[in-house]
């Protein structure tokens, strides 16, 4: 009886090994975030959630976690799940377009290569597609085109068979251009990008409608996100004379002509830094077509909560 009590006792004090939070993190930390930042297109909240994630897991044993890259992966997605969810009526009621955080700045006379490698440096162009879509279109398409899950896995993550996923994916893609996949990455021809960078500069400082009309796809878009903070453009623009007018209007988003304009790797590809007295002020990301030679995409980023960690870089 003694010896009973005394292994139920034993067995009862013996506590499972803790998980070392600390060495998970380092391990995973860019791989949350790489993923919550693809589902969420805010640098702030997908930081906020990889935190919230790793202190989840201070409370955990070895035993409640067996692979800790699947069950992190699984957590990060399903609780971006749930931010955009509630995230809808909030954006229904932003001022503005909404458009993504962008991410990070270098000055192009140190050339990141380190940095274009990691997991994280999604183009820009890629995220504002990825807002066409609904958070499980999302989801899935981001496991699946990303980081190439089999169907078996992002069912069980998102509790759903793999033929519904698989419908779920071909919708997604439905709502997507067909280069929707090469997207993601960023424009390795990096010095084609910087002199169409600098030959738009030039012709967006000077007024030029003809230089403009050279660069220029038939069918433009230009997005302004101010968040109601900073005034500006308030609706997508994407009748090519429309877009035109506002890049060549003296009077028209005036205060950029008043900027120091710099290239800087923006979301691990070139794009243009705008600086008021030595501070960053906005940015502007060009999403060029097939050829790379031309501009299909104009996204001008000044809503200043959006800009501070492309501040921070800076």
């Amino acid at each position: 009886m003694q010896s009973r009590l005394y292994t139920d006792q034993h067995e009862h004090n013996t506590e499972a090994p803790s998980l070392d939070v600390g060495a998970l993190y380092s391990q995973y930390r860019n791989y949350a975030f790489s993923i919550a930042y693809r589902m969420l297109g805010s640098v702030t909240e997908a930081e906020d959630l990889v935190q919230d994630i790793f202190m989840t897991l201070q409370s955990m044993s070895n035993q409640d976690i067996k692979q800790p890259k699947t069950y992190i992966g699984k957590m990060i997605v399903n609780r971006s799940l749930n931010v955009l969810n509630s995230a809808r009526n909030q954006r229904e009621h932003y001022v503005g377009e909404w458009l993504p955080e962008p991410l990070g700045v270098y000055e192009t006379k140190n050339i990141p290569e380190q940095a274009l490698e990691q997991k994280e440096m999604i183009s820009y162009a890629y995220l504002v597609m990825l807002e066409r879509l609904s958070p499980t279109e999302r989801a899935v398409f981001v496991l699946r085109e990303a980081f190439q899950y089999d169907y078996a896995e992002i069912a069980e993550w998102l509790g759903k068979t793999q033929s519904n996923c698989r419908q779920i994916y071909r919708r997604a893609r439905g709502h997507l251009p067909e280069r929707a996949a090469a997207a993601e990455s960023y424009n390795a021809d990096w010095k084609m990008k910087e002199h169409l960078l600098s030959r738009f500069t030039t012709a967006f400082l000077r007024h030029d409608v003809s230089a403009m009309l050279e660069l220029l796809t038939n069918e433009p878009v230009f997005t302004a996100d101010g968040g109601g903070v900073v005034r500006t453009i308030m609706r997508t623009m994407s009748v090519h004379k429309g877009v035109l007018a506002i890049l060549t209007s003296p009077r028209v988003l005036k205060t950029l002509r008043e900027r120091e304009w710099l290239h800087a790797w923006i979301n691990g590809e070139l794009q243009l830094a705008l600086m008021k007295e030595g501070k960053l002020t906005e940015v502007l990301c060009l999403e060029t077509d097939a050829s790379g030679e031309r501009i299909k995409g104009i996204y001008l980023i000044v809503n200043p909560d959006k800009l501070l960690s492309v501040k921070a870089q800076a």
